[in-house]
């Protein structure tokens, strides 16, 4: 059984990946997004950005910084199947998941302009924002000393492949299944 954890910065095509592997490579999808947007659900509050972060820290600060990659890692687990965690966003659940052997993490980034124009398009309940915004989210998430927090440079460092989504879904495609060939 193969993990693959995915990370990378807001729009650069995180999601886009992992349909690729779940349709064309049977791997199984545990997201981080849908995990937080449930217990945000269950709280009543509102599902943005801002939720998403606030709970996320507050879940790592209560419990670990590695928690809720844990948490997905042991459902990926009982799956037995090849899985792809997205999306992690702290050093500390890369170090965890990398205890665990046989895991992998890719990182994503592409334009700053693009990534914002895609998130316009795709038009999430998340993503209702203007540029100004969007940058200033992708700031707070890019660094951080606080473990407990959002730390996407560091991360994106630690990545056992990267890949530049500037172009083409085949061209991603591609440096995906380059990457499935190396594992």
């Amino acid at each position: 059984m193969k993990i693959i954890g995915i990370t990378g910065t807001l729009g650069a095509g995180k999601g886009t990946i992992v349909d690729y592997l779940t349709k064309h490579h049977g791997f199984l999808h545990f997201s981080v997004r849908g995990y937080l947007t449930k217990i945000i659900e269950q709280r009543g509050m509102e599902l943005n950005r801002d939720s998403l972060v606030a709970v996320a820290n507050e879940l790592r600060e209560k419990n670990t910084p590695s928690f809720i990659a844990e948490e997905l890692f042991r459902e990926a687990q009982q799956a037995g199947k090849d899985c792809i965690i997205e999306s992690i966003r702290t050093v500390g659940e890369i170090n965890a998941l990398r205890k665990q052997g046989n895991f992998y993490l890719f990182a994503v980034n592409a334009d700053q302009k693009l990534r914002y124009t895609r998130i316009v398009e795709r038009a999430s309940a998340t993503d209702k924002i203007n540029f100004e915004t969007f940058a200033e989210n992708e700031a707070r998430e890019m660094n951080s000393t606080d473990p407990n927090k959002q730390n996407l440079d560091a991360c994106m460092k630690l990545a056992d492949f990267t890949f530049t989504n500037n172009g083409s879904f085949d061209e991603l495609y591609r440096q995906v299944d380059e990457a499935l060939q190396t594992i």
